[in-house]
């Protein structure tokens, strides 16, 4: 019997990631907990530039960024909170006028950890003024382990956000954002959201990047 095909496998290995988690009880994210997540009330926005940027993406949502849905319908994200590099709480509006590809993560999620050097280098390579690659590790109170990965992966352009109540993950499954790891979510620069990818994705290959670069036109 020949061996699955690359995007089968990742989705085999995503699925495997979900059943882990289901698996492990309280630590997982997966476990069904009652409770909010950590948006508050979500302020109402002028999401038409989002919904434009959604169009100028559509056409370059295919290879290895096949799996990113892109919006029909923008809306506000919301002021989610987490802790930033200095462990102060911090929320994503202090990225207010940058495009933002926000991506949550943890050590046990084997997909996180094989694209997180790609996203480091997307940061590398197209991060500046106009847009952001935040990657947030949601490691429930298991900091050091997760900046201990970083290093060993010799991450050098990602900045280190965390949230280990896992407040950032219920607010976006909530929404429909998440339903596993890794999740990741394109948002503009009014917090609206343009798209999301549920799973792992090439994020330093070309699709990616062209993807990306049509919607901050």
């Amino acid at each position: 019997m020949a061996d699955p095909t690359p995007r089968r496998r990742t989705a085999i290995l995503f699925a495997a990631v979900a059943l882990a988690g289901i698996a492990a009880g309280a630590v997982a994210v997966y476990v069904m907990r009652s409770g909010e997540g950590n948006g508050g009330e979500v302020a109402s926005a002028d999401c038409s530039d989002a919904v434009a940027a959604a169009e100028r993406a559509r056409p370059f949502a295919k290879g290895e960024v096949a799996a990113f849905r892109v919006v029909s319908e923008a809306s506000p994200i919301g002021d989610v909170a987490f802790l930033g590099p200095d462990g102060a709480e911090m929320s994503l509006s202090a990225f207010a006028g940058k495009t933002v590809l926000v991506n949550l993560w943890a050590t046990w999620c084997v997909p996180c950890r094989t694209e997180m050097p790609a996203l480091d280098r997307l940061q590398g390579e197209l991060g500046g003024d106009d847009f952001e690659v935040v990657t947030v590790n949601i490691d429930l109170n298991n900091e050091a382990r997760a900046r201990a990965f970083l290093d060993e992966i010799k991450v050098k352009n990602l900045a280190f956000y965390s949230d280990p109540t896992t407040g950032v993950f219920k607010d976006f499954k909530s929404r429909g954002l998440a339903l596993g790891l890794p999740t990741t979510v394109l948002i503009d620069g009014k917090g609206c959201q343009i798209g999301n990818v549920q799973g792992p994705a090439e994020w330093d290959s070309d699709d990616a990047k062209a993807l990306i670069t049509a919607a901050l036109r």
